[in-house]
């Protein structure tokens, strides 16, 4: 698929006005999402894989991958050997490309910044790609991804420099290292995940990595 392809689902996404417009968004995008984002070569996935080979050395743990999509980054994580992967997202559509991949030992359709019913503690590593940007996973999300995160594990996750300060993810990581909740290990430098869009090139990004005190 071409880039302007790529671009106008990039910008129907990023400009949706409700939750239920986004879900519909995605649904319609599933069948070509992977060859879409491959064609502006998306490097967040292979950013993540790389930092949870870092930082989860055991690749039997639960590995939570919060905002699915079509599991791109769980096809990577499992041909490195990680098995215990679980993922959730908002769009069935995406999760039906998600669950043909048959890596995940389970799937749920859940809204990120709700609450999820997954036990406290019961995740290694919550790992998430492009989920927390423009008009997408709230900062207040990471209350609950931090609960179901086990002491000792590790946040992973992108999200865009500018949208880090200005949709309150700075403040909220902040608050979570005063309350003793989590604590920084490392950030990336800042880079450019679709570097081939033709209007989304000039966007940029960190990875981030916490770890669950």
């Amino acid at each position: 698929m071409s880039g302007h392809s790529s671009d106008a689902w990039l910008e129907g996404v990023y400009h949706a006005k409700t939750q239920h417009d986004l879900i519909a968004l995605y649904d319609g995008w599933a069948d070509t999402y992977d060859a879409d984002m491959q064609g502006i070569g998306y490097v967040h996935p292979a950013v993540i894989a790389g930092l949870v080979g870092r930082y989860v050395p055991e690749k039997s743990d639960a590995v939570f991958d919060a905002g699915v999509g079509t599991g791109t980054v769980g096809k990577i994580l499992a041909i490195l050997g990680y098995s215990n992967l679980i993922g959730v997202d908002m769009s069935e559509g995406m999760l039906a490309r998600a669950k043909a991949r048959k890596i995940y030992t389970e799937l749920r359709t859940r809204v990120l910044g709700e609450p999820l019913d997954f036990a406290s503690g019961s995740m290694a590593a919550i790992v998430s790609t492009g989920v927390f940007t423009t008009g997408h996973g709230p900062a207040h999300a990471w209350d609950e991804l931090t609960r179901i995160t086990r002491a000792g594990g590790h946040l992973i996750f992108t999200v865009g420099t500018i949208v880090w300060q200005d949709s309150g993810f700075a403040k909220k990581f902040d608050e979570l290292c005063r309350k003793g909740l989590i604590a920084p290990v490392e950030t990336t430098p800042i880079y450019h995940p679709m570097p081939y869009s033709p209007t989304e090139s000039g966007f940029t990004t960190r990875a981030h990595v916490y770890r669950k005190l």
